[in-house]
């Protein structure tokens, strides 16, 4: 009989975003596994046949690329490694466009910088394409935009599982499934002996976090700590998360049939609001304020608004209507917000309370710093570690 838990994801599931690693998708050569995407083009076409609703977010540009051009290490200059990406990326969604039009399909490229989800307007234009593409009965194929990057294409949006958490939190989808070369986690390294699979995780604290074990190299990017961190963000933004085998050719029909397999993380609670999804993970912070234990305690623990009375500092520099980061004293991050109060302004009433504010600043515009209306929980468990 299938795990309550399993049943209960499986059956809640109707948008479901598929992150494929690197790693699945390519040889020890890097050209590109062609069996292996027309096996994720069946099992996309089996969860149509459901009624579900899939967006693909897929690494594998850089590895194809090196691939198609014989290059046997990953380029260290970035207009090299851009120039990888790009060739590649058509080698990419062309195989998918193949795979897909057998079934009647077509694959829909989306290639995305780290601006596109933090300005609002770009993010709320970027959820419509994708909806209207779905609508079409189309599958998106989602990677990061390398080839314009002006960064070191690791610190975008740090790595396809963070991309993939994002997409799942801008469309408010059920279900995430990061199919990887491992199993999912493991309560040691997967190859000591007597290494067990950990079936189910209710909860992502630090001893979740500690059993990362990561062996970053070759062509992947990711780990198990980037996977872990995408699962903390889609169950906090209230969707279940599955991190699983890739290579078995069946792991999506298999998840949805509720079978154990690859860890499951269950949602923390019922879907954030759209606009609190943005505001939690996909806005850049401009500031942090960094509050007392009791400050913490009402905003995550009692959902009440961030008072004056509990900022003990502040770093950066923001203004009225900024997303500020909240922390505790150790620097830790716990929510998001849009603050009532310039950085200056809110330095001269750090700790004093409400009634205080006019008589120090010779007005109050509002009693709170951050409205519990424009907060978003990101972390609840710092108590945690």
């Amino acid at each position: 009989m299938a795990d309550p838990s399993r049943r209960t994801l499986a059956d809640t599931s109707r948008l479901v975003i598929v992150k494929v690693g690197t790693r699945v998708l390519t040889g020890s050569d890097g050209l590109l596994d062609i069996a292996r995407i027309e096996a994720l083009g069946r099992q996309f076409e089996a969860l149509l046949a459901q009624g579900r609703r899939v967006v693909l977010v897929s690494s594998g540009a850089v590895g194809a690329g090196m691939g198609r051009m014989g290059l046997t290490t990953r380029p260290r200059e970035l207009a090299h490694l851009q120039a990888v990406a790009a060739i590649g990326q058509s080698s990419l969604i062309e195989a998918y466009e193949r795979v897909f039009r057998g079934s009647k399909r077509h694959a829909a490229q989306v290639l995305l910088v780290a601006d596109d989800v933090q300005d609002r307007s770009r993010y709320l234009n970027i959820r419509n394409t994708l909806r209207a593409l779905l609508d079409y009965g189309v599958i998106p194929v989602i990677n990061e935009n390398d080839t314009v990057s002006v960064e070191e294409l690791r610190t975008s949006f740090g790595d396809n599982d963070r991309l993939a958490a994002l997409v799942t939190t801008l469309l408010g989808a059920d279900l995430l499934v990061l199919l990887s070369d491992v199993d999912g986690v493991f309560d040691r390294h997967p190859a000591e002996p007597g290494a067990a699979r950990v079936p189910l995780v209710e909860r992502i604290d630090a001893r979740i976090e500690g059993l990362a074990r990561d062996r970053l190299g070759g062509l992947s990017k990711g780990g198990m700590a980037s996977k872990i961190a995408a699962a903390r963000i889609a169950t906090e933004a209230g969707a279940h998360c599955v991190i699983a085998c890739g290579r078995d050719d069946h792991v999506l029909e298999r998840l949805m049939a509720a079978e154990d397999i690859g860890t499951a993380f269950l949602a923390r609670a019922t879907p954030l609001p759209a606009w609190k999804r943005w505001l939690g993970w996909s806005a850049e912070p401009r500031g942090t304020v960094i509050v007392d234990d009791g400050a913490r305690d009402a905003v995550v623990a009692q959902g009440r608004s961030l008072l004056a009375a509990g900022v003990q500092q502040l770093e950066g520099e923001f203004t009225t209507g900024d997303v500020v980061a909240l922390a505790a004293a150790d620097g830790r991050e716990f929510a998001r917000g849009l603050v009532n109060y310039p950085v200056a302004e809110l330095r001269r009433i750090a700790g004093l309370k409400t009634e205080r504010i006019a008589d120090e600043l010779g007005y109050c515009p509002y009693d709170e710093v951050i409205h519990r209306d424009n907060l978003a929980i990101t972390r609840r468990d710092h108590a945690a570690g």
